[in-house]
């Protein structure tokens, strides 16, 4: 396996990560997605030499997290998380989004949502703190939290221990320049894919130039492999 820094962060990741959305399951993924072998598929992973598994709580509203904590129970200190915040469906906070499951799913990224989600994430992940904790989707208005107020939150969290680097996804050149400016961002998560390569025109060259590593996903457009699978490429 090939391992590389995750930016300038000083965590090493395999260069192939575990993408766990199916693990959540719900009707986008057609039959019931097994627990017991959910976790077989982690322990297959870690054992061929990935290191790095990245879910989300939106991942089955948690249960992906979950599964993810039941099958590292002994084997934490032999992986590197990532998770994300910004979906929000606990109460009307934020943005409207999108209806998943019969749940309105809002994007918020504003320090009272992201304090909760963050605990919630520890919690499900039976760990006391995140490698990688990445903001999934950016805030709009008309709750559009301003990007220092996030930054200064992931900050704090990450002075605090409980979250060692800061990662975005799903954000424009401008958005991620500002992320930058406020504070060290260690990955940068887009589509990217030889069907979606907008990235290449601007994000990706200014990644490159600021050593911010670029974790794709869904790589194969879900047409090889079900699911997402991420890929760390620092260049």
């Amino acid at each position: 396996m090939l391992y590389r820094q995750l930016g300038t962060s000083g965590i090493e990741t395999s260069a192939v990560a575990l993408g766990t959305w199916v693990l959540g399951g719900g009707s986008g993924w057609g039959e019931e997605v097994d627990d017991d072998t959910s976790v077989e598929t982690i322990h297959a992973a870690l054992d061929l030499g990935i290191n790095f598994i990245d879910t989300a709580p939106i991942y089955g509203f948690g249960r992906s997290e979950q599964v993810i904590g039941r099958a590292l129970k002994g084997r934490r200190d032999k992986v590197i998380l990532a998770t994300k915040c910004g979906l929000w469906w606990e109460d009307e906070r934020g943005s409207s989004f999108m209806e998943l499951e019969g749940k309105g799913i809002r994007r918020s990224l504003s320090p009272d949502t992201i304090r909760i989600e963050v605990e919630n994430s520890l919690r499900r992940l039976g760990t006391d703190y995140i490698d990688l904790y990445q903001t999934h989707w950016q805030a709009v208005e008309p709750e559009k939290t301003p990007i220092a107020e996030t930054m200064e939150c992931l900050l704090g969290l990450k002075k605090e221990g409980k979250i060692r680097a800061i990662g975005i996804s799903n954000v424009s050149l401008d958005e991620l320049k500002e992320y930058a400016a406020y504070g060290e961002i260690a990955s940068n998560q887009p589509r990217y894919s030889m069907l979606c390569r907008d990235i290449e025109k601007e994000i990706l060259p200014w990644c490159i130039e600021h050593q911010i590593a670029t974790l794709a996903y869904s790589p194969l457009e879900q047409g090889l492999l079900t699911g997402k699978m991420g890929l760390n490429r620092q260049f």
